[in-house]
């Protein structure tokens, strides 16, 4: 048995008759009834039983270490470790090892298959983990396998009427304890997602290649993380760093050209019709387009700008044939010297993209000469995209073919000192802290839908759910800011939500390069609201969530790094919420004046969404501000020191 630090969870670890289990406690309780271990192979005897244990050790850690940057300057890291040794009783005498650490907010194990001389290379069929659930918790989840990757609306079922599922999968038990399960540190691996086998027995499926081997592999080998975070409240899932800790430190020594921000670009635009990808009258990425989002971007204070659409390569059906994508040349009507040069002299950067249509064979064949390119007009950080149910109309995205080639893609760019930002991904796995230049990517439902989703766009209570679930992943570049909520160009479609909570979005919803997604006259034409999309900063010293529950509402408070400011947003679903919010987090025996985006006393996501009350108030920690949230509304702070 292992304890937590602070000896509130325990795991037990034991042999069945030879075969490896586990079972976790809190306080006690069961949380994680006793759950089954090992591996089915291809071709040779399964990895599941008939053990006995070598050696068994506890060790202890303790440290703390600072991100690149991040939602937190300073993580502590600090667990329990349990290692087993196992090895089958058979003539074979193959060995598997178990690594255990239980933290206080959760625990998170793997496999490690050491070299030996009867077993080398192999293929793995299955992975036989299992997390039997004390109870048939509340869940909230996307489905697997479906062609829209991880771009769906959670559900919330009964753990026994789930899917099979993509991770982060959280739960709430019928005692009010919440539990996400995860995992961290995917590399040559294939990803897990989980499924339901029998009531509220959950267990491990590894996304299979298409010739429905799970993975390729040989000794030594370690699997990712299999994670479990665990808390009395929602928002300490999201102030858990548990993910994030069980990665490898940071491996770049260059660290000066990764620097979070905000940008603008003309992706919003072609979401609502009024430009194009392809060349023709209405193509957005031209020279005289980018000289105007760049003079706005100066103007504004916003460092980079995003043109999408650029390459020759986006006529005609590209999803289906994505091979036509050339990443070194331009359209004729966009000049990316002159276009670069300018951007250099305003003191703003131009964000690269390259959409592949998923077809990773041809971006491969290219990427060095790709990245090359770029780097030759000074561009330091990508958008990447994979449109396609399937890597080269074959292989899952998410299978371990494709978690090499996102961290192939990944590895060279740090080799150009490039930054990356990545739509349809593979999942944040908390990568980002060995590979800091892994800036942010895309994974679930975002801002586009609004623009295009059937339905008329995303519900008032998606972005409730999102920092409980996906967000427990890693930041997301959701591109927030409509401000034309009801979309004039396209009647069927609308943002549900009111401007008050656009703005919140950027507290609660987190990245380190956040984007302003609609166009520069929309913005221009409401200043005073704007302007906290100005203030409002990427990189933070702490995060403290207020107040939380999942799929109703969430307020979340960050200090920004190297300043004594603070940031907050609060927002909520279809329903009209009231708090009143201690201002506790501020420093004490300062004052500080809060400038107050609310959503006005009419406002309603439906009915008039642009309502917003912007006023100015002098408070100190001492103070409690009370907050009147509308229908589907929200609203942001910023606080700042009074001279």
């Amino acid at each position: 048995m292992v304890n937590s630090p602070d000896s509130k969870i325990s795991l037990v670890f034991e042999l069945e008759n030879g075969i490896p289990s586990y079972t976790i406690f809190r306080n006690k309780n069961t949380i994680i009834e006793n759950s089954h271990l090992g591996f089915i192979l291809k071709k040779l005897p399964a990895l599941d039983s008939n053990f006995k244990i070598i050696s068994q050790k506890i060790s202890t850690f303790d440290e703390t270490w600072e991100q690149a940057w991040g939602e937190v300057r300073k993580i502590r890291n600090n667990y329990n470790e349990l290692l087993v040794e196992l090895e089958q009783k058979d003539s074979l005498k193959r060995r598997l090892n178990i690594v255990f650490r239980v933290f206080n907010d959760g625990i998170g194990f793997r496999y490690e298959i050491p070299q030996q001389e009867n077993l080398n290379e192999f293929a793995i069929m299955d992975e036989l983990t299992e997390f039997n659930l004390a109870g048939n918790h509340s869940a909230w989840w996307i489905p697997a396998y479906q062609k829209e990757r991880y771009e769906y609306l959670y559900n919330n079922t009964p753990v026994n009427e789930m899917d099979t599922v993509h991770t982060p999968v959280t739960m709430k038990s019928a005692e009010g304890l919440y539990l996400s399960f995860h995992e961290a540190a995917l590399t040559d691996y294939a990803s897990m997602v989980i499924f339901n086998h029998k009531e509220n027995s959950l267990k491990c499926d590894l996304v299979p290649w298409s010739d429905g081997t799970r993975v390729y592999t040989k000794t030594p080998m370690k699997t990712p993380w299999r994670t479990i975070q665990i808390a009395e409240n929602p928002g300490d899932l999201i102030t858990s760093y548990l993910i994030l800790n069980l990665n490898e430190p940071n491996q770049l020594t260059d660290l000066s050209y990764i620097k979070p921000g905000k940008y603008v670009g003309i992706w919003w635009a072609m979401h609502i019709d009024l430009n194009t990808w392809s060349s023709g009258t209405k193509h957005g990425a031209t020279t005289a387009n980018a000289i105007k989002y760049i003079d706005f971007a100066a103007k504004y204070g916003f460092n980079g700008v995003l043109i999408e659409g650029w390459n020759e390569s986006w006529d005609g059906d590209w999803v289906k044939n994505g091979s036509i994508f050339n990443f070194t040349k331009p359209y004729p009507d966009f000049d990316i010297k002159k276009i670069t040069d300018y951007a250099k002299s305003k003191g703003v950067k131009i964000i690269g993209h390259h959409e592949t249509g998923a077809d990773v064979d041809n971006y491969g064949k290219q990427l060095d000469s790709a990245y090359k390119f770029y780097k030759s007009y000074g561009i330091d950080i990508i958008k990447s995209g994979y449109v396609g149910s399937r890597m080269n109309h074959k292989e899952w995205h998410h299978g371990q073919f494709g978690v090499n080639f996102y961290h192939r893609a990944l590895t060279e760019a740090a080799k150009y000192n490039i930054m990356l930002v990545a739509h349809e991904p593979i999942k944040d796995t908390g990568k980002r802290r060995t590979w800091p230049n892994m800036m942010s990517r895309e994974g679930a439902r975002g801002t586009e839908w609004d623009a295009w989703d059937q339905n008329g766009g995303n519900p008032p209570n998606h972005t409730c759910i999102l920092p409980f679930t996906r967000l427990l992943a890693g930041p997301m570049d959701y591109t927030p800011g409509v401000f034309d909520i009801m979309i004039k160009s396209k009647p069927n479609n609308r943002s549900n939500t009111t401007l008050a909570k656009q703005l919140a979005f950027y507290v609660t919803i987190y990245s380190p390069f956040q984007m302003a997604c609609d166009i520069p006259e929309n913005y221009e034409a409401n200043l005073p609201a704007f302007q906290f999309i100005r203030d409002v900063v990427t990189d933070w010293d702490d995060t403290k969530v207020l107040n939380a529950e999942i799929g109703e509402y969430i307020t979340i408070v960050r200090k920004a790094r190297n300043t004594n400011e603070w940031f907050l947003g609060s927002i909520t679903n279809e329903k009209a919420r009231e708090f009143e919010i201690e201002l506790n987090f501020l420093d004490k025996d300062k004052k500080y004046k809060a400038q107050v985006y609310a959503d006005g006393d009419d406002a309603d996501w439906k009915t008039n969404p642009l309502s917003i009350r912007i006023s100015e108030i002098d408070v100190d920690a001492n103070a409690t501000l009370k907050f009147k949230l509308a229908p589907g509304g929200g609203q942001a702070i910023r606080f700042y020191l009074l001279k």
